[in-house]
């Protein structure tokens, strides 16, 4: 007897429909073939459906079984095909009623005694069906919440193969989890650092507000222990929340790749902060079987490098076409997969090896040769992509030592928010949502200058040899310093701010 039971796979970030077709046959030796392109954890289902059968006191029939995974020239990777060849098999033996499985989709890893364990991908799978017209999804009752982000579907939690063959012949039916509404809870944010507790560095400070709230590239330069990486773990704080649409993108990339963890949604944006010795693949994604690097897992957050200039050039290089694309395509011989990567870069490190350079007490020790060396391991390119370039340095005593009460995060981020607001009502009929990610055609069709603020450009582009990109970032910049200010049009005082951000480049020199 034959039975279809569907099933799905991720390819890259998207869902695919399997066909999971079985044979059961009166004839032959009794055997147990999986044929569909399996990989080595496909093809040891065999023994976990098994045994998975028996130890739920069912009788594995005593024929030939066929099991084929369709569309059979995509390769089948992992797990989640254990449960739906379950079913497959009992169907086809009669023992389950077959006729809820023609509009259900079924995934889960079977343990030897009939328990359900999670798989990755499932919004990828949940978003998919609903798009097939299936009506009923069942998973894994240890990541079934992660599915009802996606609305119009019913999903079930599933716990044991007995259950769902209960529920399958209406003997016990499974009761469908409702679909969760997103909403960020502040309460429930992580308290991390607050600029409130960060003495002095302003100009640092409003640097990064610019940047939270246009969505711009930075770089923090100066000494040791100036605060450049407490100033970029206080960052996040000052981010503003994520939409819906953000959500459901992010939390896709998660899913994927197996680190939602305990979360059934990621709810706060991603803060990615990959040590130096990280390899090109670990950054970007790749691999035999490409998945999502640090770029992607940063998706609508924050990829922060600390210590910048350690990493190295072929690492940092790579990070060129993904910075102005928003998305890294990785491409093998079986084919290409593109993963989004709309981060914002936020980087640190030191203006010399020893890290005194310019100090105001303190001498650098560092020769020439060490010094040209140190400055070569970032690329002119790479800089050129980063909006905002600031020194920070080293706290006077006095504020350091000081009662002086700073901003709290919470008071910069209600600014950032209302600059985002503007923003949404500029892009709402375009694939954009910041300044940071205009191109050339939209900052000609939505930025407004003052006749001042033109002939300052104009001034600046002649007398600091800007290079075309660094023209059109100036403008980005200028345009969120406006939106900050609550103003219409790019005004001269906005253009000379912008432009103060680019002449603090210390690696240009």
């Amino acid at each position: 007897m034959l039975a279809k039971v569907f099933s799905g796979t991720t390819i890259g970030l998207d869902g695919v429909l399997i066909d999971v077709e079985v044979d059961v046959a009166n004839r032959g030796f009794p055997t147990f073939t999986i044929v569909g392109l399996p990989s080595k954890a496909v093809d040891e289902a065999k023994d976990r459906v098994k045994a998975a059968i028996v130890n739920t006191s069912f009788e594995l029939p005593d024929s030939k079984i066929t099991v084929n995974l369709a569309p059979a020239d995509i390769p089948k990777m992992g797990s989640s095909f254990d449960l739906p060849m379950a079913i497959g098999i009992l169907a086809a033996s009669g023992i389950i009623n077959p006729d809820l499985l023609t509009t259900s989709l079924i995934i889960g890893e079977l343990s030897l005694e009939g328990n359900i364990r999670k798989v990755p991908g499932v919004i990828s799978i949940a978003l998919m069906a609903k798009e097939k017209g299936i009506k009923s999804l069942f998973i894994p009752s240890s990541i079934a919440k992660e599915a009802t982000i996606v609305e119009g579907i019913a999903v079930y939690a599933v716990s044991s193969l007995l259950d769902l063959i209960l529920h399958l012949n209406s003997q016990k039916l499974l009761t469908s989890l409702e679909s969760e509404k997103i909403e960020y809870n502040k309460e429930n944010e992580e308290k991390g650092v607050d600029f409130s507790d960060i003495k002095g560095q302003q100009q640092a400070k409003r640097a990064l507000e610019i940047a939270a709230a246009g969505f711009h590239n930075i770089h923090l330069t100066g000494p040791p222990g100036a605060g450049k990486t407490l100033l970029s773990r206080a960052f996040p704080s000052i981010l503003p929340f994520m939409e819906k649409e953000e959500i459901m993108d992010v939390s896709k990339i998660y899913s994927v790749t197996g680190l939602m963890g305990n979360n059934n949604f990621i709810c706060e944006r991603p803060f990615r902060s990959p040590h130096h010795t990280t390899s090109r693949i670990g950054l970007i994604g790749g691999g035999t079987h490409p998945t999502p690097g640090e770029i992607s897992l940063a998706h609508r957050g924050v990829l922060f490098l600390d210590e910048l200039p350690e990493f190295p050039r072929s690492v940092l290089e790579s990070l060129r076409q993904p910075l102005e694309d928003g998305k890294v395509t990785i491409s093998r011989a079986n084919g290409s997969l593109t993963f989004p990567s709309r981060f914002l870069l936020l980087a640190a490190s030191n203006p010399c090896p020893c890290g005194y350079l310019g100090h105001p007490k303190k001498n650098c020790n560092c020769s020439p040769s060490s010094l040209s060396k140190y400055k070569k391991r970032i690329s002119g390119p790479l800089l050129d992509r980063i909006d905002l370039h600031i020194h920070v340095p080293p706290v006077d005593q006095d504020k350091l030592s000081g009662d002086e009460k700073s901003e709290q995060s919470s008071q910069i981020r209600e600014r950032v928010v209302k600059a985002r607001k503007i923003q949404n009502k500029r892009f709402k009929l375009k694939r954009i949502k910041t300044n940071g990610e205009m191109s050339q055609i939209e900052i000609k069709e939505s930025c407004q200058f003052t006749e001042g603020a033109k002939q300052f450009l104009r001034q600046a582009i002649s007398q600091l040899s800007l290079s075309a990109r660094s023209y059109f970032k100036i403008i980005k910049v200028a345009q969120t310093i406006a939106d900050l200010n609550e103003r219409d049009v790019i005004e001269e005082v906005f253009v000379a701010e912008a432009l103060q951000f680019r002449k603090n480049d210390e690696w240009s020199n």
